[in-house]
């Protein structure tokens, strides 16, 4: 046999070159498939919501069918503090007895009994943006999509009544359709979304001859608060962030659906309406010596409506003297300029004197002379509102994801979401601590403002966000139109030496998103983790950004 004399520092590159070979290989190998979370872990929390409940309407799912559907629809979560957990299958557990089976299709609701100022099927439109927002994470998409079609093709006039609440359906279905990717479904409803947006500029809006158009000569909109859900508050009626906070999120979204169907000029059109927008709620309602975003009185908005003593008089022209939590809402659709100054509105979220309370922040600041916490009914003049708690987070994350600024950090939304999931229990009269969510608490004792139905019409209220705020700030998977998935958690380093995200529907694959400190808990090696039906696709030490294409 033949052999080759190498020499000493031949056999030694040699060696390098074959070492080298092994770690690509090794890196190129599919990680070991990844099993999941088992979902019978979680049914502890189910057993005892059905247990701890008086199920006194029941709509398309009813409690004993809870679990089942759950299994078959939902998200699943993990993490090491047992109370966030449980509130997380408690959010999930209460929007699944809104889903109502109608003739006009699925309907989801707020209020589970009928109320007065309803619509249809008892549906109301103030909270629909959040409805999607919180279901696009939902396995079946048949609920959303026949809700969609409801709203617009339904025959209804939303809010019912003659009240045309604001809302951001465009917005919305556009972020829904990040999750799914559904671009049929979504384009086949440009028509019908363009002809709501324009009918908040004429009279007659909606079929209602007499409701008079939204939009003022200044080409911003104006709206009587409590058509916002937001009944007597301090900023009162005028021009108003919430309003046109979602009309610009409207017609970004409606920008970007026309681009979807190939309608360039369309497009074009709703871009410029909503830079047309930005620029006016930035120059017109910043108040640049408050430091925030605020309500502009308007000779054509009256102040006072429906006997409101909270609002603050105002000459037309000129912006109240009050911040409130809605000012918030800008952020919620990425309004607000980067670097331009805006970002120092967020001090006021932690500020004692401001909107920060142990329960939740309260939606106007405590140093107002008109703030109060009221002891019963329906006021936004101090409590603290799920309602605009969920949207304050929402432009939270987009804050910490999309903007360069140092007033705030992880951690604040941390413990803010953090503060929101205890606030949902509420002890009965024998001392039973049970799980709720309400319309209002008050933000320093964390009870529940009750009203006076019997049984209270907001048990179980459908009027805001939770999971959806675990799911895309605090584990950060952040929905995007292209074929990468983007995490990017807001968990402070050291909080949690585990979470996660398991069974989660993303553009028709199954993503896992899982942080394991030490590599004990998932068995699958340290550090935070992403996976595309059980194959690992990204992978980082430790807590930060990551992105990584769909295989």
């Amino acid at each position: 046999m033949r052999t080759v004399a190498v020499s000493r520092s031949g056999w030694f590159l040699f060696s390098l070159i074959w070492l080298g070979c092994m770690v690509v290989v090794c890196r190129a190998q599919p990680s070991k498939h990844w099993q999941g979370l088992e979902f019978g872990a979680f049914k502890h929390h189910i057993n005892d919501f059905n247990r701890l409940d008086q199920e006194t309407v029941t709509n398309h799912i009813p409690n004993a069918a809870a679990w089942e559907w759950m299994t078959n629809t939902i998200p699943l979560f993990e993490c090491p503090d047992a109370q966030f957990e449980r509130t997380y299958y408690f959010r999930w557990w209460t929007y699944r007895k809104h889903i109502r089976k109608t003739p006009a299709g699925f309907v989801v609701t707020e209020f589970l009994p009928q109320v007065g100022w309803s619509g249809k099927y008892n549906s109301i439109n103030c909270p629909a943006g959040h409805h999607f927002y919180e279901g696009r994470w939902l396995r079946d998409d048949r609920y959303l999509n026949e809700c969609a079609l409801f709203w617009f093709r339904g025959g209804v006039d939303p809010g019912g009544s003659g009240k045309l609440y604001s809302e951001w359906l465009a917005d919305a279905l556009h972020a829904r359709y990040l999750v799914n990717g559904d671009k049929g479904f979504l384009t086949g409803l440009l028509g019908d979304l363009v002809k709501n947006h324009e009918a908040w500029g004429r009279d007659g809006v909606a079929g209602n001859p007499n409701q008079k158009s939204r939009r003022l000569e200044n080409g911003l909109y104006w709206q009587i608060d409590s058509w916002e859900g937001q009944e007597f508050s301090i900023g009162g009626t005028g021009i108003r962030l919430p309003v046109n906070s979602y009309m610009y999120g409207n017609a970004v979204a409606i920008s970007r659906i026309a681009e979807l169907a190939g309608k360039k000029e369309l497009a074009a059109q709703f871009r410029a309406e909503a830079a047309g927008l930005k620029k006016r709620v930035e120059d017109q309602l910043w108040d640049p010596a408050a430091k925030f975003f605020k309500v502009m009185r308007h000779a054509s908005a009256p102040m006072n409506q429906y006997g409101n003593t909270a609002a603050e008089p105002c000459e037309p022209g000129m912006r109240v003297g009050v911040r409130e939590l809605f000012g918030y809402v800008p952020w919620y659709f990425n309004l607000p300029g980067d670097r331009g100054g805006f970002e120092e509105a967020w001090r006021q979220l932690g500020d004692p004197q401001g909107f920060k309370g142990a329960f939740g922040p309260t939606v106007a600041e405590r140093r107002h002379r008109n703030f109060k916490i009221n002891a019963t009914g329906c006021e936004w003049c101090g409590a603290s509102w799920p309602f605009a708690t969920a949207q304050t987070l929402t432009a939270l994350a987009n804050l910490l994801n999309n903007y360069h600024q140092t007033v705030v950090g992880k951690s604040d939304y941390f413990d803010l979401l953090n503060t929101y999931a205890r606030s949902h229990q509420r002890t009965l009269k024998d001392g039973t601590v049970v799980p709720w969510i309400d319309e209002s608490l008050h933000p320093d004792t964390g009870i529940w403002i009750p009203t006076a139905d019997d049984p209270p019409r907001g048990k179980d209220y459908n009027h805001s966000t939770f999971c959806d705020l675990v799911i895309s700030g605090l584990v950060g998977l952040r929905p995007r139109a292209d074929n990468v998935v983007e995490v990017n958690p807001l968990v402070p380093a050291g909080t949690w030496d585990y979470f996660c995200l398991d069974q989660v529907a993303y553009h028709g694959r199954k993503l896992t998103i899982l942080y394991d400190k030490t590599g004990g808990r998932y068995g699958r090696g340290s550090g935070l983790q992403v996976l595309v039906d059980g194959r690992r696709i990204a992978r980082s030490p430790v807590l930060r950004r990551l992105s990584a294409s769909l295989p």
